[in-house]
């Protein structure tokens, strides 16, 4: 091989894998634990929207209601996950907030789900709906269907606690920005991995029951959950042992993680409380443009999700049905993200910058959303059969599917890493009571927004049916105000890093110029 042919070669191979041999010991557990957080992920997001869509009496519009009960649980949690952090240590708190998920995901399958007949109220349920306007059925669906509303929340608070308090925050603290600009990407490889993984492992388990002789009386619902639950348990335990040895063999490594800074950051830990770190959040305009950025992607994908997962309900009745097709558009969700993953998102990175990265996300998002609800607003003015006969329904599922997995694939490849790197240039007080204001409440926040504006809009027009067009309205004003934030944040974060930088090399000097013996520094000038 020629030395042209074997530098080309390099510099491909540097841009799919930007990893030294020696960083492996770092980089592959971390990409295990997110692939088993991103693989529990896919199926308890899939698992949550089928267990309250398609149970008795509920539909799409009990999703604006129970992401409401989310932003509870999400305050909650913060409230507890405060006082911990103050009083346990990292590996500890860790622990303590990954196992009550495990445990009841556990309890669910093998107790709450068997039960569910004896424990949920559907008489009193079906009073409250007729006498109730139609506008409300969701809340009543909430209500009728309670331990399907728990898992949903559990579910939900899964990708905000464990995959970005947890996992993003542990990242930050073991990764300098330098590093993040090659490992970050690579991170996200793991979920997109996941991804290509638990698609096919879902439509397996939902399509296991067609293939088993099963006797009467035996749900093949009940038999798709006690599997999929039996895998969640499994991979959260892996989690918590890729944990445990990072702690054990990398942290204690010169190379990746200085004993002195780990002791300085202990020291250092904030001892603020929840109005405090509120108020902290909201006096720093730098975090402040940070929370407009994740609560802007939640409102306006919670707007689109919610009218698609509402025409998807109308294609798949079932419960088995409806998750198999999630289990299918998973899958592709993974194979797109790996792609823009791989030859999209660090290359961009690097040669465009943090800005333009974050801003791919809501330009993505406002195209491919406002052609989905177009093609529903219009609906009854279409022919039923079109592009070369398929239903026009299906093809609106399809459609709203592709945009879905469209923005998705831009939130993995680009909003992410663009949003945790934002965190690195700041202190470790921000880094802590920020990350968690934004992450899990801020997430949330977003979500309800969007939750209240269709529960209004769902009361106002008397069904999930009448919505879409002010949906669209909405959504376009939402995008504005995030790529004007994103601008914004993008100047100070590129301030903060200078300054981080310049700081890094004058306390370099100063140590060099404080370790150097007399005679050492006569030799050298000599």
């Amino acid at each position: 091989m020629s030395e042209p042919v074997k530098k080309e070669f390099s510099k491909a191979r540097s841009l799919l894998w930007p990893i030294y041999s020696f960083e492996l010991k770092k980089i592959l557990p971390m990409l295990l634990m997110f692939f088993c957080i991103s693989f529990n992920y896919t199926i308890l997001r899939d698992m949550k929207d089928t267990l309250v869509i398609t149970a008795g009496g509920s539909g799409a519009e009990v999703l604006p209601f129970l992401k409401l009960g989310v932003i509870v649980g999400a305050v909650i949690f913060m409230l507890l996950y405060s006082k911990l952090s103050n009083k346990l240590s990292k590996p500890a708190l860790f622990y303590t907030t990954i196992t009550p998920f495990l445990v009841f995901f556990a309890f669910f399958a093998l107790v709450l789900y068997p039960a569910k007949d004896a424990l949920h109220p559907y008489a009193l349920a079906d009073r409250l709906q007729a006498a109730l306007p139609s506008g409300l059925m969701g809340m009543v669906a909430v209500f009728r269907n309670w331990m399907f509303s728990i898992f949903y929340i559990l579910a939900e608070l899964w990708g905000s606690v464990v995959l970005s308090l947890l996992f993003w925050g542990f990242a930050n603290e073991i990764t300098k920005v330098k590093e993040a600009k090659r490992f970050y990407a690579l991170f996200l490889t793991g979920a997109n991995v996941a991804l290509l993984v638990s698609g096919p492992t879902i439509r397996y388990f939902a399509n296991l029951p067609k293939r088993l002789a099963l006797t009467s009386g035996v749900d093949p619902w009940g038999i798709t959950i006690n599997k999929l639950m039996f895998l969640v348990v499994i991979l959260g335990t892996v989690i918590m042992a890729s944990y445990w040895w990072i702690n054990k063999t990398v942290l204690t490594d010169a190379r990746f993680y200085s004993q002195d800074e780990q002791k300085a950051s202990k020291k250092s830990k904030p001892k603020l409380s929840m109005k405090d770190s509120f108020k902290f959040l909201f006096t720093s305009k730098y975090l402040g443009l940070l929370a407009i950025l994740v609560i802007s992607y939640g409102l306006a994908i919670n707007l689109v999700e919610v009218t698609w997962k509402n025409q998807l309900k109308i294609q798949y009745p079932g419960s088995n049905d409806y998750l198999a097709f999630m289990g299918g558009f998973s899958t592709i969700t993974g194979m797109v993200t790996i792609f823009t993953t791989m030859f999209l998102g660090g290359n961009i990175m690097r040669k465009f910058g943090w800005r333009i990265s974050a801003l791919l996300t809501p330009i993505m998002l406002v195209i491919t959303g406002i052609t989905f609800l177009g093609f529903v607003v219009f609906k009854g003015y279409m022919p039923q059969l079109i592009f070369g006969g398929i239903a026009l329904q299906m093809f609106i599922v399809l459609l709203g599917a592709a945009q879905n997995i469209l923005t998705k694939s831009c939130k993995y490849s680009f909003f992410d890493p663009t949003k945790e790197m934002a965190y690195i240039p700041l202190d470790q007080e921000s880094k802590v009571k920020g990350k968690a204001a934004i992450d899990v409440v801020g997430a949330r926040l977003g979500k309800a927004g969007g939750s209240f504006l269709q529960a209004g809009l769902l009361v106002a027009c008397g069904g999930i049916s009448g919505i879409p067009p002010y949906v669209m309205g909405i959504v376009i004003a939402i995008v504005s105000v995030w790529m004007v934030s994103a601008t914004a944040l993008s100047k100070r974060f590129e301030k903060k890093n200078q300054e981080t930088e310049k700081k890094k090399i004058t306390e370099e000097d100063l140590e060099l110029v404080t370790t150097t013996t007399p005679a050492e520094s006569k030799k050298t000038t000599t």
